[in-house]
C-alpha cells in the first residue's frame, strides 16, 4: 500500500496572521505530531501552499474575500515555523486557488492507494482538495483527519466534514 499525506496550506496567514483564527492555532502541535508518525511510516507528504499575487485584491477571489492574505513572498506565505523542518526536501505545491489540479495528477501519477488530508481550512481548500481526489482517484482511499484540520469557524468545520462524509471520504 502506498500511501499520501497532504498538508494543506498550514501558512502564517492561515494559523496566527491576517486571516488566522484560535482553532488554528490549536491544531499546529497535532499536525506536527501527524507528519512525524507518517515519516516514521515512510508516507509520502506533500504541502501545498495558498499562493497569490500582489494583485490579489483584483481577482475573483479577492473581490469575494478582500482580506490579503498569503502573498507569495511574504511572512504570511511561509509555513508555519513548528512545520519548516518537515517540508525541507518535500514536494511543495503552490496554489492559486482553493484546490490543486497539480496535487490530483501527482497522486494519481505516482497510484497512491490511500491519501490523508490534514491543515487548513477544512471548509474550503482541504474540501476542494478532497473532492479532487475523491473524483481523479474513486478507488483510492481519501482521509481527513478532523483532528488536524479546522475551518475559517468551528460550525464551518463540521459542515465540511458532514459533506466530505456524503462524498465517501472518510473523516476520522
Amino acid at each position: 500500500m502506498s500511501r499520501l499525506l497532504v498538508v494543506v496550506d498550514m501558512q502564517k496567514d492561515f494559523v496566527d496572521g491576517a486571516l488566522g483564527t484560535p482553532q488554528a492555532c490549536g491544531i499546529v502541535p497535532s499536525v506536527v505530531h501527524k507528519i512525524q508518525e507518517e515519516t516514521a511510516a515512510g508516507s509520502t507528504i506533500v504541502f501545498t501552499k495558498d499562493t497569490h499575487e500582489t494583485d490579489y485584491l483584483e481577482t475573483q477571489e479577492g473581490r469575494k474575500l478582500p482580506v490579503v492574505h498569503c502573498v507569495k513572498g511574504t511572512p504570511g506565505w511561509e509555513l508555519v515555523p513548528e512545520l519548516l523542518p518537515f517540508a525541507d526536501g518535500r514536494k511543495v505545491i503552490e496554489k492559486n486557488t482553493f484546490g490543486s489540479t497539480m496535487l490530483a495528477h501527482l497522486a494519481g501519477k505516482m497510484k497512491f492507494d490511500e491519501i490523508e488530508l490534514i491543515g487548513l481550512c477544512t471548509d474550503i481548500c482541504v474540501i476542494s482538495n478532497a473532492m479532487i481526489l475523491k473524483a481523479a482517484l474513486p478507488e483510492a482511499v481519501i482521509r481527513v483527519c478532523a483532528s488536524c484540520c479546522a475551518g475559517v469557524t468551528p460550525q464551518s468545520h463540521l459542515n465540511a466534514l458532514e459533506a466530505m462524509k456524503m462524498c465517501q471520504i472518510e473523516v476520522i
